[in-house]
């Protein structure tokens, strides 16, 4: 039987899907390696209760078998040193997660003890503030979108201040970071995990400014669910935990 030229572009066309859908599927299964940029959110180690793991090795348990995890992020490290720690992104990075922030408040913390005569005057102590993080920040984001990874992001969290006033002027000055932090996620379209409702229970803190092994749990197992499950082809903001 004589095959017409019709036939054979239809079968040649057949055998590209099949060869594209195959490709896709194989690369749905591809290994990942996420890398943690930041602070102690992530290298908090030396803060939970010995014998007990860290976000890096919690991260590994919840990652599928076949993926990495690498930590960049160092404790004390500011907005300002993540541009440094990407020097250390390895070749083979698939995912990057960011959380910093904190630092940047804890410096910044004394413009909450000056005087002021009305709230006014209290609240323009805060814009320079937030002005100097805008700028760092959005200084980091470009220089880690540079290097063509999907990324996430995550809020500074609430802390866990047993004083009431501290907590309560802690959690409002950090709006004004928190803010540029999601800014920045919508304007890009990158996901963002909000640490402010992860961060729920005083049980998820090793002390009033660092995860706990259970909060770094709750953290590992986010992270894992975003970098393996997020679509970063979509360029949407999405936020998590999602309802």
């Amino acid at each position: 039987m004589s095959i017409t030229r019709r036939q054979m572009i239809m079968s040649s066309l057949g055998a590209t899907v099949v060869a594209a859908l195959s490709s896709g599927a194989t690369g749905a299964r591809k290994a990942g390696h996420v890398v943690l940029l930041g602070d102690s959110i992530f290298d908090n180690q030396v803060y939970v209760e010995p014998g007990e793991p860290g976000v890096i090795d919690q991260l590994r348990k919840h990652l599928p078998e076949d993926w990495r995890a690498t930590l960049l992020a160092v404790d004390g490290d500011t907005t300002v040193d993540v541009v440094n720690q990407l020097k250390g992104l390895p070749d083979d990075a698939t995912h990057i997660v960011i959380s910093v922030g904190g630092n940047d408040g804890l410096q910044a913390s004394g413009v909450l003890s000056q005087p002021a005569s009305d709230v006014q005057s209290a609240l323009l102590h805060m814009v320079g503030v937030r002005k100097e993080f805008k700028r760092n920040y959005n200084t980091m984001i470009d220089a880690v979108l540079a290097a063509k990874k999907p990324t996430t992001l995550c809020t500074v969290y609430d802390p866990n201040f047993a004083d009431g006033i501290e907590q309560r002027v802690s959690v409002l000055a950090l709006t004004a970071f928190n803010d540029i932090i999601t800014r920045a996620a919508v304007r890009h379209g990158l996901p963002v995990i909000d640490l402010r409702i992860l961060f729920d229970k005083p049980a998820d803190y090793a002390n009033p400014i660092e995860p706990s092994a259970i909060g770094g749990d709750k953290l590992a197992r986010t992270i894992a669910a975003v970098t393996t499950g997020n679509d970063f082809n979509i360029t949407r903001c999405q936020v998590y935990p999602g309802k």
